[in-house]
């Protein structure tokens, strides 16, 4: 952390943003202290995207545009948009943006999946990223933190409403990318079943021999291939460091084959 900072925009103040650094430094990126902050699931989330030059990217829920940011740096002749239902956050973002030099290839925009920008065209995306709220609305386990509360918590759109959405925003053929609890896995597979195919389930495991938190899922409209699991990733060595594997996906921004 570079230090801590108050950030006013859109009528509204911010108090208490980190100045940090994402990719070893690859990617400035200021985000509240208090509310949600990105970890390392943004980071795969942007790693496992199959983008390409010239290719345009959807990014739901993009918040202050960690994800976003990333997969530009990765990928220089990517286009990214960013929907995002909190104003704060967005304006975060679009500071991001500038502060990365990336104003014109990456976009962050106010919206819900209920009011999207009309901007956000169905059918006209190569492919859509999304970290969606992990606690089901009916959970109990809502934030204190309101901005924190609407990142992790489903609202009024449910997963499958919310996979429904993304799908319905690809090309044919297009890829949706996925990072999500594992043990919310089936229902993440249900609310897929049917549209898309070709789907890729890649584990990250915290060490050897533990349990999976989270899941990658990669997957394409139109395509009848069938599911894969994959043997996924281990996160940390025995003694905690990172493994050679997360590392070059966490500093180094190397694609998530």
């Amino acid at each position: 952390m570079a230090g801590e900072a108050s950030y006013q925009k859109m009528g509204r103040i911010m108090t208490d943003v980190s100045e940090d650094m994402l990719l070893d430094g690859r990617v400035i990126f200021s985000q509240p202290v208090d509310g949600y902050r990105a970890a390392i699931d943004p980071v795969f989330l942007a790693a496992a995207v199959p983008a390409q030059d010239g290719q345009i990217v959807l990014d739901i829920g993009s918040g202050a545009g960690a994800a976003s940011l990333c997969l530009a740096a990765r990928v220089p002749g990517v286009r990214i948009f960013g929907i995002e239902m909190q104003p704060e956050l967005v304006a975060l973002a679009r500071k991001n943006i500038a502060a990365n030099g990336l104003s014109g290839r990456v976009e962050s925009m106010i919206g819900t999946l209920q009011t999207p920008p009309p901007r956000l065209a169905p059918g006209s995306f190569h492919h859509v990223m999304t970290n969606p709220p992990y606690h089901p609305a009916e959970s109990g386990r809502a934030s204190p933190n309101a901005s924190k509360a609407a990142a992790n918590q489903e609202g009024e759109v449910d997963l499958a409403a919310w996979m429904r959405w993304a799908v319905n925003m690809l090309l044919p053929k297009g890829s949706l990318t996925v990072v999500y609890r594992a043990d919310r896995l089936d229902d993440l597979l249900s609310a897929l079943h049917g549209r898309v195919g070709d789907i890729t389930v890649f584990p990250l495991w915290p060490k050897a021999g533990r349990p999976a938190k989270r899941v990658v899922i990669r997957a394409r409209k139109g395509i009848a291939s069938p599911l894969t699991l994959t043997p996924g990733m281990v996160l940390h060595e025995t003694d905690g460091r990172y493994s050679p594997q997360a590392e070059a996906i966490l500093r180094d921004g190397a694609f998530l084959a």
